[in-house]
């Protein structure tokens, strides 16, 4: 009898006595997809521009989207929610942003319903209702999808990609992470990367090597199964981070600047249909300064970094184009739904000048010129965490007004992409039909032919509040069956409603025309004079770019349009307005256990993200390590948090004890004991105490004593001028080594501590040792 074929009246195999007959029960049907539905593949890239795909106009190489976009259908009106979370929050669930809870990216999470950073389950993913249909799914890259206190070891994990119906996760949990030393998560628990980047490693690359791995690992099992895969890049978020290939083949094709992109790539665009042949190109933003205006040095530096970014995109690029490949290699890519969008318009974050180091943005700390220029060798490796200028930005999404954060088009409209030869007739067409990123799960569902689930894990589900677009993938002539979108951001706000769109920006049209600073709140007076005087109205069906403002000739319409604004706002959660961003990125959030005041460390334990350890910036505290030191002596990292973009460390070396405090990746300030640490068992400690306040408007963080102690004995101290004033960026912290770029330049990571390291303790009560200045001299005079 052959091994798989069992007949009544004959034993099961591995089960002793036991025979079938009419009376056993049939096995249960396991859960199949239907045959031959197709695999699902999303592919969402990061502060990407209308403006720098090559097949929406750029002259950025994109052959890989092109050849996607040739044989499948570009898209010209997807809208997005002009930020990272709140988007990927859109094409998981179908459901608005503040109904995810998710009106902004989860750092900036506060306690009210539509803000708190919690997607209800009632919510379910795309990835859930796959899931239950015989789907494998698979989530690689950027997640961002949960609160940051939700992403360490401790949980809970119910709100990682595998508590939300992925079977396979590889990627990063928060908003960025250095492409050539990214934080990685494999499944539920962190890894680190398989090789260094002098061994050629680099994020893109590994993410999409791990995506052909999953589809290869379940495909030699079950060769028939569909895969629904959700392929995020951290590209083409900062850190800019590229091979120095890849950069130079741009070297000079920007050095006529951004005016000269814009004017270009809007002239493709209309060749190319992406935009209509009548359009007019949006204005001039006063933010961005005339490139012919800017000094030789400040175009140089500007140039590369956009020569660095053009090569990440490029390199990126190619990783999707492995992928595509790859699929095509296994007979699948015909059979393959593919979809391409960014989660927003290009980033502004880079500031004016452009930046070596984006942490300098999230502190309001932007390094002079001259500074930046010394690190242009560099820009697009692993010690910097570079950003380009907004003029790029401003470029990358031609023709729209404005950036990421806003709701201008600028900010919430990205190309779109859809191939998928099985499904499609169409090669190579432009849709105009209005569609968001609410969309998409619907679309795939329709294309399925599956009905949203009434129930998921016994949770009721809430209905979709997207629709689908299936219906535009053979007929261009086909009527959009998206009426009405609302937008709010940070307090930017916005509403599309059949051609129309309104718009309300703050803190106003540009910075230089804000009558308020960037994250200045909004009080409910202001609010009354905002929707009185502030909002603009536009004909978008035939302003594509939003150039003519009728809110003048059209104020009943535009009545209409912000009273239809609160409704919306009414139905999914939006109220009240919140455009704070510094508050709500440094309020203390709840925790995974009651406030406390000293926490301990171990080593060989997972690094933690910034939102779980102690606030260590701008307040007294104590670092206590207790290690032993072997007679051969030890060196090493005792505790750690950042990277050479900014951080704090505390380690030995040659015998000694140092502790660095590095600024923003610009200045380093280290106090060190002048003798090393002797044999035995040993008490380590630093101390800092405030000695002035924080000034957050210059980027200065409070300047301080610091102090170093062994065995509650003086043993060096130090002023520092200034520290870092908000946060670390990236801001993991590491006991008994240095992960990534090294916070200091004193040591190469990991650099490991080769004693034996116990614990460390980090006490935020302020209770610190007394007369340190006094008793170190003491002690100094007695050697």
């Amino acid at each position: 009898m052959p091994v798989n074929e069992y007949r009544p009246g004959t034993a099961f195999p591995g089960v002793i006595g036991r025979t079938a007959d009419a009376s056993t029960p049939a096995w249960p049907e396991p859960t199949r997809a239907v045959p031959g539905a197709p695999n699902v593949l999303l592919i969402v890239l990061d502060d990407t521009g209308y403006g720098q795909f090559g097949c929406y106009g750029s002259p950025i190489r994109t052959p890989s989207l092109d050849k996607l976009a040739a044989g499948g259908l570009l898209y010209n009106r997807m809208h997005t929610t002009a930020l990272c979370s709140p988007s990927r929050s859109c094409i998981m669930t179908g459901r608005n942003h503040h109904a995810n809870g998710m009106a902004a990216v989860t750092e900036m999470a506060t306690g009210y319903p539509g803000y708190n950073g919690n997607i209800p389950f009632e919510n379910g993913f795309l990835s859930e209702m796959l899931l239950q249909r015989g789907y494998n799914t698979y989530m690689l890259g950027k997640w961002h999808l949960m609160p940051s206190e939700q992403e360490s070891p401790a949980g809970p994990y119910d709100r990682w990609p595998l508590g939300r119906g992925f079977e396979r996760f590889y990627g990063f949990l928060g908003g960025d992470t250095n492409q050539w030393y990214p934080d990685l998560v494999y499944d539920n628990h962190q890894v680190e990367p398989p090789a260094t980047p002098e061994a050629g490693y680099h994020l893109t690359v590994d993410l999409a090597d791990r995506a052909m791995s999953f589809i290869s690992d379940a495909k030699q099992v079950a060769p028939d199964k569909p895969f629904f895969m959700n392929f995020s890049t951290g590209a083409t978020h900062a850190p800019h981070h590229v091979p120095l290939e890849w950069a130079d083949t741009y070297r000079g094709q920007f050095d006529d600047g951004w005016d000269a992109y814009r004017e270009k790539t809007f002239a493709r665009q209309k060749e190319f249909g992406v935009v209509p042949s009548d359009a007019r190109l949006s204005r001039r933003d006063p933010d961005v300064p005339p490139w012919d205006s800017l000094s030789a040095e400040a175009r140089r530096l500007a140039t590369r970094l956009m020569e660095v970014y053009a090569g990440f995109l490029s390199h990126t690029d190619h990783q999707i184009g492995r992928l595509i490949g790859f699929l095509d290699t296994i007979g699948e890519l015909d059979n393959t739904l593919i979809m391409v969008v960014s989660d927003n318009g290009a980033s502004a974050e880079g500031g004016v000048t452009g930046t070596a180091n984006e942490a300098e943005f999230f502190n309001n700390a932007p390094a002079p010129l001259e500074e930046v220029l010394r690190s242009i060798d560099y820009l697009g490796g692993p010690t910097l965490f570079n950003h380009y200028p907004w003029g790029w930005t401003w470029a990358g999404n031609t023709p729209f007004r404005r950036w990421k954060r806003e709701t201008y088009r600028g900010g919430a409209s990205d190309p779109f992409l859809v191939h998928w030869p099985h499904g499609i007739k169409a090669r190579g067409e432009v849709r105009t039909q209005y569609s968001h990123l609410i969309d998409i799960a619907p679309t795939v569902l329709d294309v399925l032919g599956i009905d949203p689930p009434d129930t998921i894990k016994g949770v009721t589900q809430s209905p979709l509040h997207g629709v689908s677009f299936a219906h535009t993938f053979d007929d261009a002539a086909a009527p959009s069956r998206h009426h009405t979108q609302y937008f709010e951001m940070l307090g930017h706000r916005a509403i599309d409603h059949d051609g129309w769109r309104a718009i309300c920006p703050w803190p106003g049209p540009s910075f230089a025309e804000a009558d308020a600073p960037f994250g200045a709140p909004i009080t409910a007076g202001m609010l009354s004079r905002l929707d009185a005087h502030n909002w603009e109205l536009y004909r978008v069906e035939d302003d594509f770019a939003e150039t003519e403002n009728l809110a003048a000739e059209h104020r009943d319409k535009l009545i209409e349009m912000i009273s239809l604004w609160y409704v919306e706002a009414g139905k999914y959660g939006v109220l009240p307005i919140d455009s704070s961003t510094l508050a709500r990125m440094t309020v203390e959030r709840p925790q995974i256990t009651p406030a406390r005041t000293s926490y301990t460390f171990r080593p060989g334990t997972q690094a933690l993200p910034s939102a779980v350890v102690p606030r260590v910036l701008n307040r007294p505290h104590s670092i206590t390590a207790e290690v032993e030191i072997p007679a051969e002596g030890a060196e090493g990292v005792l505790i750690s948090q950042g990277t050479s973009a900014g951080g704090w460390t505390l380690y030995m070396k040659d015998g000694k004890l140092h502790y660095t405090h590095n600024y923003v990746g610009r200045a380093s300030y280290t106090v060190s004991t002048p003798n090393p640490v002797s044999e035995g068992r040993h008490q380590l400690r630093f101390e800092f105490e405030p000695t002035g306040a924080p000034d957050l408007k210059a980027g200065k963080g409070t300047p301080g004593r610091a102090e170093l102690y062994i065995d509650h004995r003086p043993a060096g101290a130090a002023d520092f001028p200034v520290t870092t004033p908000i946060m670390f960026n990236p801001g993991s912290l590491v006991c008994g080594a240095g992960l990534g770029p090294a916070v200091s330049t004193d040591y190469t990571p990991p650099f490991r501590f080769t004693g034996t390291l116990h614990t460390v303790t980090i006490d935020m009560s302020g209770d610190l040792i007394t007369d340190a200045e006094s008793e170190l001299r003491m002690h100094l005079a007695r050697q």
